[in-house]
Protein backbone atom coordinates (compact mmCIF):
# COMPACT_ATOMS: atom_id res chain seq x y z
CA UNK A 1 0.00 0.00 0.00
CA UNK A 2 0.89 3.75 -0.63
CA UNK A 3 2.86 5.73 1.60
CA UNK A 4 0.29 8.88 2.64
CA UNK A 5 1.45 12.19 2.61
CA UNK A 6 2.33 14.09 5.29
CA UNK A 7 -1.41 15.28 6.65
CA UNK A 8 -1.77 18.79 5.77
CA UNK A 9 -2.65 21.13 8.50
CA UNK A 10 -5.83 22.50 8.97
CA UNK A 11 -4.84 26.08 8.02
CA UNK A 12 -3.97 24.40 4.62
CA UNK A 13 -7.54 23.25 4.17
CA UNK A 14 -8.64 26.08 4.80
CA UNK A 15 -6.50 27.89 2.13
CA UNK A 16 -8.26 25.61 -0.29
CA UNK A 17 -11.55 27.30 0.01
CA UNK A 18 -10.00 30.55 -1.92
CA UNK A 19 -7.14 29.00 -3.79
CA UNK A 20 -9.35 26.49 -5.42
CA UNK A 21 -12.49 28.22 -5.21
CA UNK A 22 -14.57 28.39 -8.75
CA UNK A 23 -16.90 31.12 -7.29
CA UNK A 24 -17.50 33.47 -10.14
CA UNK A 25 -15.84 30.81 -13.33
CA UNK A 26 -19.62 30.62 -14.57
CA UNK A 27 -21.14 33.65 -13.76
CA UNK A 28 -22.39 35.39 -10.02
CA UNK A 29 -25.43 33.24 -10.24
CA UNK A 30 -24.57 30.13 -11.52
CA UNK A 31 -25.80 26.90 -9.50
CA UNK A 32 -24.53 24.08 -11.53
CA UNK A 33 -20.89 24.55 -10.48
CA UNK A 34 -18.90 22.01 -12.14
CA UNK A 35 -21.60 20.10 -14.45
CA UNK A 36 -20.77 23.21 -16.90
CA UNK A 37 -17.38 21.57 -17.32
CA UNK A 38 -19.94 18.85 -18.96
CA UNK A 39 -20.18 20.22 -22.48
CA UNK A 40 -21.99 18.94 -25.58
CA UNK A 41 -18.91 18.32 -26.79
CA UNK A 42 -17.76 16.39 -23.85
CA UNK A 43 -20.94 14.16 -23.92
CA UNK A 44 -20.32 13.19 -27.58
CA UNK A 45 -16.72 12.45 -26.59
CA UNK A 46 -18.07 10.28 -24.32
CA UNK A 47 -20.51 8.33 -26.15
CA UNK A 48 -17.22 6.92 -28.06
CA UNK A 49 -16.10 5.20 -24.57
CA UNK A 50 -18.80 2.46 -24.92
CA UNK A 51 -17.59 -0.73 -26.70
CA UNK A 52 -19.72 -3.83 -25.70
CA UNK A 53 -22.55 -1.87 -24.75
CA UNK A 54 -22.35 -3.86 -21.44
CA UNK A 55 -24.67 -2.04 -18.63
CA UNK A 56 -23.62 -1.78 -15.02
CA UNK A 57 -25.69 -0.37 -12.04
CA UNK A 58 -23.76 1.53 -9.49
CA UNK A 59 -26.26 1.24 -6.63
CA UNK A 60 -27.86 -1.33 -4.23
CA UNK A 61 -31.67 -1.96 -3.99
CA UNK A 62 -33.40 0.58 -1.91
CA UNK A 63 -34.93 -1.68 0.70
CA UNK A 64 -37.22 -0.72 3.22
CA UNK A 65 -36.37 -3.73 5.68
CA UNK A 66 -32.89 -3.41 5.39
CA UNK A 67 -32.98 0.46 5.10
CA UNK A 68 -29.32 1.55 5.95
CA UNK A 69 -26.64 -1.31 4.63
CA UNK A 70 -23.27 0.59 5.35
CA UNK A 71 -24.56 1.71 8.66
CA UNK A 72 -24.46 5.51 8.33
CA UNK A 73 -26.68 5.88 11.14
CA UNK A 74 -28.62 8.33 8.91
CA UNK A 75 -30.60 6.83 6.15
CA UNK A 76 -34.20 6.86 6.60
CA UNK A 77 -36.42 4.49 3.79
CA UNK A 78 -40.29 3.58 4.97
CA UNK A 79 -42.70 2.91 2.36
CA UNK A 80 -46.49 1.77 2.67
CA UNK A 81 -48.15 0.38 -0.02
CA UNK A 82 -51.86 1.22 -0.89
CA UNK A 83 -53.27 -2.31 -1.82
CA UNK A 84 -56.26 -2.13 -4.15
CA UNK A 85 -57.26 1.07 -4.49
CA UNK A 86 -60.13 0.64 -6.72
CA UNK A 87 -61.91 -2.33 -4.76
CA UNK A 88 -61.81 0.05 -1.64
CA UNK A 89 -62.52 2.90 -3.17
CA UNK A 90 -65.90 1.33 -5.45
CA UNK A 91 -66.51 -1.71 -2.24
CA UNK A 92 -66.66 -3.72 -5.58
CA UNK A 93 -64.25 -6.33 -6.65
CA UNK A 94 -63.44 -5.37 -10.14
CA UNK A 95 -61.46 -7.85 -12.48
CA UNK A 96 -58.30 -4.85 -12.68
CA UNK A 97 -57.16 -2.93 -9.67
CA UNK A 98 -54.24 -0.49 -8.74
CA UNK A 99 -51.99 -1.01 -6.00
CA UNK A 100 -49.71 2.46 -5.01
CA UNK A 101 -46.62 3.63 -2.63
CA UNK A 102 -46.20 6.07 -0.06
CA UNK A 103 -42.61 6.62 0.11
CA UNK A 104 -40.26 8.62 2.55
CA UNK A 105 -36.79 8.55 2.31
CA UNK A 106 -33.55 10.44 3.72
CA UNK A 107 -31.23 10.08 1.23
CA UNK A 108 -28.23 10.99 2.83
CA UNK A 109 -27.04 7.86 4.59
CA UNK A 110 -26.21 4.25 3.21
CA UNK A 111 -27.96 4.42 0.02
CA UNK A 112 -26.49 5.58 -3.53
CA UNK A 113 -27.18 9.58 -3.73
CA UNK A 114 -26.37 12.99 -5.19
CA UNK A 115 -25.26 15.42 -2.89
CA UNK A 116 -26.16 18.59 -4.46
CA UNK A 117 -24.04 22.21 -3.71
CA UNK A 118 -26.70 22.99 -1.07
CA UNK A 119 -25.21 19.77 1.06
CA UNK A 120 -22.25 21.72 3.00
CA UNK A 121 -21.66 25.61 3.48
CA UNK A 122 -18.44 27.32 4.97
CA UNK A 123 -18.53 30.38 7.47
CA UNK A 124 -22.30 30.88 6.65
CA UNK A 125 -21.84 30.27 2.62
CA UNK A 126 -22.70 27.76 -0.16
CA UNK A 127 -20.86 27.80 -3.64
CA UNK A 128 -20.81 30.65 -5.41
CA UNK A 129 -21.23 33.13 -2.10
CA UNK A 130 -25.08 32.10 -1.93
CA UNK A 131 -26.21 32.52 1.86
CA UNK A 132 -27.11 29.28 3.34
CA UNK A 133 -29.21 31.11 6.28
CA UNK A 134 -31.32 31.27 3.02
CA UNK A 135 -32.23 27.46 3.59
CA UNK A 136 -35.37 26.59 6.02
CA UNK A 137 -37.17 23.85 7.25
CA UNK A 138 -39.69 23.82 5.23
CA UNK A 139 -38.91 26.46 2.40
CA UNK A 140 -35.44 23.87 1.89
CA UNK A 141 -32.49 24.76 -0.60
CA UNK A 142 -34.13 27.95 -2.08
CA UNK A 143 -30.40 28.81 -4.37
CA UNK A 144 -29.11 25.52 -4.67
CA UNK A 145 -31.13 22.60 -4.83
CA UNK A 146 -30.73 19.34 -6.95
CA UNK A 147 -32.99 20.40 -9.76
CA UNK A 148 -30.52 22.56 -11.06
CA UNK A 149 -28.92 19.49 -12.58
CA UNK A 150 -31.91 18.60 -14.30
CA UNK A 151 -30.29 18.04 -17.73
CA UNK A 152 -28.93 14.69 -16.09
CA UNK A 153 -25.23 13.36 -15.22
CA UNK A 154 -24.13 12.38 -18.75
CA UNK A 155 -20.68 12.26 -19.12
CA UNK A 156 -17.09 9.94 -19.39
CA UNK A 157 -16.42 7.88 -16.59
CA UNK A 158 -13.49 7.06 -15.23
CA UNK A 159 -12.93 4.32 -12.93
CA UNK A 160 -9.71 4.96 -10.77
CA UNK A 161 -9.25 1.31 -8.79
CA UNK A 162 -7.37 1.95 -6.02
CA UNK A 163 -7.45 -1.55 -4.26
CA UNK A 164 -6.88 -2.90 -7.90
CA UNK A 165 -3.69 -0.83 -7.31
CA UNK A 166 -2.75 -2.46 -4.45
CA UNK A 167 -3.29 -5.85 -4.72
CA UNK A 168 -6.62 -6.38 -2.19
CA UNK A 169 -10.08 -7.07 -2.34
CA UNK A 170 -10.76 -3.89 -0.06
CA UNK A 171 -8.01 -1.17 1.09
CA UNK A 172 -7.53 -0.87 4.94
CA UNK A 173 -10.37 1.08 6.09
CA UNK A 174 -9.33 4.55 7.40
CA UNK A 175 -6.37 4.66 4.88
CA UNK A 176 -6.50 8.20 3.74
CA UNK A 177 -5.83 7.87 -0.44
CA UNK A 178 -3.13 10.33 -2.04
CA UNK A 179 -3.24 12.54 -5.20
CA UNK A 180 0.09 9.75 -5.95
CA UNK A 181 -2.32 6.86 -5.47
CA UNK A 182 -4.66 8.63 -7.78
CA UNK A 183 -1.44 8.96 -9.99
CA UNK A 184 -0.27 6.15 -10.16
CA UNK A 185 -4.02 4.03 -10.52
CA UNK A 186 -3.94 6.28 -13.96
CA UNK A 187 -0.90 5.28 -15.27
CA UNK A 188 -1.43 1.76 -13.83
CA UNK A 189 -4.26 1.48 -15.69
CA UNK A 190 -3.50 3.51 -19.19
CA UNK A 191 -6.28 5.89 -18.25
CA UNK A 192 -6.08 9.65 -17.49
CA UNK A 193 -8.96 11.87 -16.17
CA UNK A 194 -9.72 15.22 -17.73
CA UNK A 195 -12.32 17.76 -17.85
CA UNK A 196 -15.34 17.39 -17.88
CA UNK A 197 -15.19 13.93 -16.18
CA UNK A 198 -17.17 11.66 -13.71
CA UNK A 199 -14.22 10.39 -11.61
CA UNK A 200 -15.29 6.92 -9.86
CA UNK A 201 -12.80 6.11 -7.02
CA UNK A 202 -13.04 2.23 -6.23
CA UNK A 203 -11.19 1.03 -2.56
CA UNK A 204 -13.83 -1.59 -1.91
CA UNK A 205 -15.28 0.31 1.25
CA UNK A 206 -18.65 -0.46 0.71
CA UNK A 207 -17.37 -3.97 0.26
CA UNK A 208 -15.88 -4.52 3.11
CA UNK A 209 -18.50 -2.80 5.30
CA UNK A 210 -21.33 -4.63 3.85
CA UNK A 211 -19.05 -8.46 4.22
CA UNK A 212 -17.98 -7.81 7.92
CA UNK A 213 -19.71 -4.72 9.22
CA UNK A 214 -18.73 -1.42 10.22
CA UNK A 215 -15.43 -0.99 11.94
CA UNK A 216 -14.85 1.37 15.04
CA UNK A 217 -11.30 3.16 14.72
CA UNK A 218 -12.09 5.90 17.27
CA UNK A 219 -12.60 6.26 20.53
CA UNK A 220 -16.17 7.31 20.46
CA UNK A 221 -15.90 11.22 20.91
CA UNK A 222 -17.24 11.33 17.12
CA UNK A 223 -20.16 8.98 17.42
CA UNK A 224 -20.74 8.02 13.66
CA UNK A 225 -17.71 9.71 12.50
CA UNK A 226 -15.45 7.12 14.54
CA UNK A 227 -16.70 4.16 12.13
CA UNK A 228 -13.79 3.57 9.65
CA UNK A 229 -13.94 4.51 6.14
CA UNK A 230 -11.35 4.52 3.21
CA UNK A 231 -11.61 8.13 1.48
CA UNK A 232 -9.36 10.81 -0.08
CA UNK A 233 -6.73 12.49 1.86
CA UNK A 234 -7.19 16.63 2.06
CA UNK A 235 -3.98 16.48 -0.04
CA UNK A 236 -5.89 15.15 -3.25
CA UNK A 237 -8.02 18.32 -3.57
CA UNK A 238 -5.94 20.00 -6.02
CA UNK A 239 -5.97 17.23 -7.96
CA UNK A 240 -9.72 17.58 -8.74
CA UNK A 241 -9.12 20.90 -9.02
CA UNK A 242 -6.59 20.84 -12.06
CA UNK A 243 -8.00 18.36 -13.74
CA UNK A 244 -11.79 19.90 -13.85
CA UNK A 245 -13.90 17.06 -12.34
CA UNK A 246 -17.65 17.49 -13.00
CA UNK A 247 -19.25 14.78 -10.67
CA UNK A 248 -17.37 12.92 -8.49
CA UNK A 249 -18.40 9.37 -6.77
CA UNK A 250 -16.81 6.48 -4.06
CA UNK A 251 -18.07 3.68 -2.98
CA UNK A 252 -17.94 5.48 0.61
CA UNK A 253 -18.83 8.70 1.76
CA UNK A 254 -15.35 10.54 0.06
CA UNK A 255 -14.07 11.98 3.70
CA UNK A 256 -12.02 9.87 5.71
CA UNK A 257 -13.00 8.05 8.70
CA UNK A 258 -12.58 8.67 11.73
CA UNK A 259 -11.56 12.43 10.58
CA UNK A 260 -7.91 13.26 10.40
CA UNK A 261 -7.94 16.14 11.85
CA UNK A 262 -8.62 16.58 15.88
CA UNK A 263 -10.42 20.06 15.12
CA UNK A 264 -13.66 18.91 14.00
CA UNK A 265 -14.26 22.09 11.97
CA UNK A 266 -12.25 19.70 9.23
CA UNK A 267 -13.70 16.86 9.94
CA UNK A 268 -15.22 16.71 5.67
CA UNK A 269 -12.16 18.36 3.87
CA UNK A 270 -13.38 16.75 1.21
CA UNK A 271 -17.09 17.51 0.82
CA UNK A 272 -16.65 20.94 2.74
CA UNK A 273 -14.37 22.08 -0.12
CA UNK A 274 -15.52 20.01 -2.79
CA UNK A 275 -19.15 21.00 -2.57
CA UNK A 276 -18.72 24.88 -1.72
CA UNK A 277 -15.55 25.81 -3.12
CA UNK A 278 -15.45 24.00 -6.01
CA UNK A 279 -18.90 23.72 -6.64
CA UNK A 280 -17.81 20.03 -7.38
CA UNK A 281 -20.87 17.57 -7.14
CA UNK A 282 -20.47 14.14 -5.01
CA UNK A 283 -21.60 11.16 -5.36
CA UNK A 284 -21.72 8.99 -1.91
CA UNK A 285 -22.04 5.23 -1.29
CA UNK A 286 -21.87 3.97 -4.99
CA UNK A 287 -21.47 -0.27 -5.54
CA UNK A 288 -18.68 0.34 -7.59
CA UNK A 289 -17.52 -3.99 -6.97
CA UNK A 290 -19.21 -5.35 -10.54
CA UNK A 291 -18.00 -2.09 -12.59
CA UNK A 292 -14.20 -2.42 -10.87
CA UNK A 293 -14.28 -6.19 -11.82
CA UNK A 294 -15.55 -5.79 -15.18
CA UNK A 295 -12.78 -2.93 -16.28
CA UNK A 296 -10.08 -5.18 -14.87
CA UNK A 297 -11.61 -8.00 -16.71
CA UNK A 298 -11.66 -6.15 -20.51
CA UNK A 299 -8.96 -3.89 -19.33
CA UNK A 300 -11.35 -0.50 -19.80
CA UNK A 301 -11.86 1.99 -17.25
CA UNK A 302 -13.53 4.58 -19.30
CA UNK A 303 -17.30 4.91 -20.10
CA UNK A 304 -20.39 6.48 -20.53
CA UNK A 305 -21.66 7.67 -17.54
CA UNK A 306 -25.26 8.07 -16.61
CA UNK A 307 -27.47 9.12 -13.73
CA UNK A 308 -30.61 11.28 -13.68
CA UNK A 309 -31.12 12.48 -9.84
CA UNK A 310 -34.94 14.23 -9.20
CA UNK A 311 -35.90 17.16 -10.48
CA UNK A 312 -36.66 17.92 -6.63
CA UNK A 313 -36.94 21.99 -5.92
CA UNK A 314 -35.13 22.59 -2.69
CA UNK A 315 -33.84 19.23 -1.98
CA UNK A 316 -29.80 19.13 -0.97
CA UNK A 317 -29.97 15.37 -2.45
CA UNK A 318 -31.68 12.89 -4.72
CA UNK A 319 -31.41 9.37 -4.48
CA UNK A 320 -29.82 7.58 -7.74
CA UNK A 321 -29.26 5.17 -9.72
CA UNK A 322 -26.16 5.50 -12.01
CA UNK A 323 -25.01 3.38 -14.80
CA UNK A 324 -22.10 2.91 -16.72
CA UNK A 325 -22.12 1.62 -20.17
CA UNK A 326 -19.31 0.13 -21.36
Amino acid sequence: MGEPNKMLPGTAVEEYFTSLSNWGRWGGDDRRGTLNLITPAVRREAVRSVRSGVAVSLARDIDPVTPDPLHSGMATVERKTDVREVERALGVKMRWDAFADHIVIAPHGGNAHLDGLAHYSWDDKYYNGFDADATTVDGGAVDLAVHHAADGLITRGVLLDIAGLFGVEYVERGYAVTPADLEAAEARQGVTVRAGDALLIHTGNAAAILAHGPLNRGNGDHGPLDNAQTGLDASALPFLWERDVAIMGADGTHDVQPPQYSDLNFARPIHSVCLVALGLWLMDNLDLTELAARCADNQQWDFLFTANPWRFVGSTSSPLNPVAIL
